[in-house]
């Protein structure tokens, strides 16, 4: 008769020692995302303490310009309050760069829509998405850049007037290489200040901001000038329509 083969034996764990190694494996990923999570409100604070300070305090850089100043060794800005630029000169940017500012939240989708049916990036982005990216953010397009505009835009529209946001944008814009802000835009291109800016020359200052490394407002290329007298006739339409009565004075 052949033998009985022993059933081998099998090594089992205590129920309550599995759950307290389980738990002990489980204790650095929960150490990491508590430290993820108390860092990111950290930022986000930060963030919304900067939103804050910079409604009432002039930002005195952005990373836009602290890059470029290291790679030129210089730059030309200069802060102008909103009461010393041309009225003309803000609504030309509006109707270049964000026709519908008074009228949005902070995000135009609207216009959203067009640029995705049209597959293009161009024209999406707010002059509030632009100044949340100049002045807190950095350039380029990334999800974390993208995501955290996200986030930010809202705030900075809750905190910010209109005309606080357009303010600021038209003194951190890039105008030219080095040209940061219509202070210094308006005299090196026509060696006046922002107050005595015309119609054609505020046009003219819009119509580069797509592009101010390769566009020259006093010697306009052809596309530029064209461009310039669509943006003084957008200008002028909003004006008329009501659409920059929330900054106008």
């Amino acid at each position: 008769m052949a033998a009985r083969r022993k059933n081998p034996i099998k090594a089992t764990i205590p129920p309550g020692r599995a759950r307290s190694v389980g738990a002990l494996l489980l204790a650095p990923l929960r150490f990491a995302g508590a430290w993820t999570a108390r860092i990111s409100l950290g930022i986000l604070a930060a963030y919304l303490a900067l939103i804050v300070l910079y409604d009432v305090l002039d930002p005195p850089t952005t990373f836009t310009m602290w890059s470029e100043k290291q790679r030129l060794g210089k730059l030309d800005q200069e802060w102008t309050d909103f009461e010393d630029i041309a009225p003309v000169m803000a609504r030309s940017v509006v109707a270049a760069e964000d026709a519908n500012f008074c009228t949005h939240w902070g995000f135009d989708m609207g216009a959203i829509r067009q640029a995705i049916d049209k597959g293009a990036n161009r024209g999406a982005s707010t002059l509030s998405q632009q100044v949340t990216k100049n002045v807190f953010l950095w350039q380029g397009r990334s999800w974390l850049r993208k995501a955290l505009e996200a986030l930010l835009t809202p705030a900075v529209e809750a905190v910010w007037t209109k005309r606080r946001i357009l303010e600021v944008y038209l003194n951190v814009a890039e105008f030219g290489e080095g040209v940061f802000g219509v202070n210094a835009a308006a005299f090196h291109y026509f060696r006046t200040t922002p107050a005595k800016l015309t119609p054609r020359q505020a046009s003219l200052l819009a119509a580069v901001l797509p592009d101010p490394k390769d566009r020259n407002a006093a010697r306009p290329s052809r596309y530029v000038s064209k461009r310039a007298n669509q943006i003084a006739d957008g200008a002028a339409t909003i004006k008329a329509d009501g659409r920059a009565d929330c900054f106008s004075p």
